[in-house]
């Protein structure tokens, strides 16, 4: 056996980011860009109002209360000629262009206007820029926006998109075909045969790959056979960045995954009996011609989730040109016990966390021990890594990589 650092060496040691291209704008987030961004405009692009109010000089107001005449009202979007003069204001609406004269605004809560609508009382002196927004505040021309290498959130996007950006250059979103492959295999929902399951591999795979941020692709289900395992591989190099199969990577007379893998790619495949559990057998090969990475992961199917979130995930994630490629691993206090055998392995245990009130992580339960049990993991938001011994108690730590930030107060 080999210990799970020496696997995952193995995988990303050859592999390198997809080829950058142009993508449009609004199918850019979660990508990673491959060329610097500049702005080509400051933002805001004119001087605008930050409070609904009234634009005035700032100088009428010295004194302290004053009364002004109103000369118009402006609205965002509006093409404004008007121009304040002293003794004057206009009503102004968030976000619009500051009239000619007028270098602050008075809000409208400190803002009295007489009965019939055409003076108004400022009620404080203002001032000079108070509530503002000039050009440039937040970009200026040429700064750079994204640097080589930023994934581009929501917000980067909105920035790009409020510069008339519409295509950034990043390494695409990989493309990723799942295989299962059994005989015992089925998509049917109507009732099954003797010795007939339904694929739950594929589906949560699937799942997996669009929650990360890749394109996954449905490769369907192989016999086991070599002839239709084969085809199957064939077929998803020629739609896919990556290729993950399930099954046929152990020892058994119909694992045959592995030596199809060897007939593909030759010497680049590996067969593997990692120091894990569960997940114990993987295989791993990249095929010369296309560069395309395939991984064998564990047919059973808690195996299959954690060989996807130790190995497959971060050479995904890698392929995407991301420079930090894991999922948030951290100390946990555990609110149980966390019993187990010495085997040899590290063992690696679904587990649902909450953070309290002390600040840190807590292990509040830990899912049952198999690796046919999906859904007594169905819940869990993280996988605590238990090195080999006979186990920890309540109160110790627990070493635990997070895989739902999104349930860590108890959502």
């Amino acid at each position: 056996m080999i210990s799970h650092e020496e696997a995952r060496q193995y995988v990303l040691r050859d592999l390198r980011p997809l080829v950058p291209r142009d993508v449009e704008l609004k199918d850019a987030l979660g990508l990673v860009t491959a060329k610097t961004v500049h702005a080509r405009e400051p933002s805001p692009r004119f001087a605008n109002s930050a409070m609904d109010g009234f634009a005035i000089r700032a100088e009428d107001t010295t004194g302290g209360p004053a009364r002004l005449a109103i000369v118009d009202t402006i609205l965002a979007g509006d093409h404004v000629t008007t121009t304040v003069k002293p003794g004057e204001a206009a009503r102004i609406m968030t976000g619009a262009l500051m009239p000619d004269g007028a270098d602050s605004v008075c809000i409208r809560e400190e803002a009295t206007v007489d009965a019939e609508g055409t003076t108004v009382l400022i009620q404080r002196a203002v001032q000079h820029g108070e509530f503002v927004r000039l050009v440039g505040d937040d970009v200026t021309v040429g700064q750079e926006l994204a640097g080589i290498g930023i994934a581009i959130g929501p917000a980067l996007l909105g920035v790009l998109s409020s510069q008339g950006i519409a295509t950034v250059f990043a390494h695409p979103r990989p493309r990723v075909g799942v295989l299962s492959t059994g005989n015992e295999l089925t998509d049917s929902h109507d009732d099954l045969g003797s010795g007939k399951i339904r694929d739950a591999n594929r589906p949560s795979l699937l799942a997996s790959l669009a929650r990360s941020g890749f394109t996954p692709v449905d490769l369907g289900i192989a016999g086991d056979t070599p002839g239709a395992i084969t085809e199957a591989l064939e077929g998803g190099v020629r739609r896919c960045d990556a290729i993950i199969s399930t099954g046929g990577v152990s020892v058994g007379d119909a694992d045959f995954v592995k030596s199809v893998l060897a007939d593909l790619v030759g010497d680049s495949a590996r067969s593997m009996q990692v120091a894990i559990r569960p997940g114990k057998p993987f295989a791993f090969a990249v095929d010369p011609t296309s560069g395309t990475p395939f991984f064998g992961l564990a047919g059973n199917p808690v195996s299959t989730l954690v060989g996807f979130e130790l190995f497959v995930r971060p050479a995904l994630r890698l392929l995407a040109g991301h420079s930090e490629i894991d999922r948030p691993t951290t100390s946990m206090i555990l609110d149980c016990p966390l019993p187990r055998s010495r085997d040899g392995k590290l063992n690696l245990v679904h587990v649902i966390v909450r953070l309290e009130g002390d600040g840190r992580l807590h292990v509040k339960s830990v899912s049952r021990l198999g690796s046919h049990l999906l859904n007594a993991i169905a819940d869990a938001n993280a996988i605590a890594m238990v090195p080999d011994g006979e186990g920890l108690d309540t109160g110790q730590d627990v070493t635990a990589m997070i895989i739902d930030t999104e349930r860590l107060n108890g959502g």
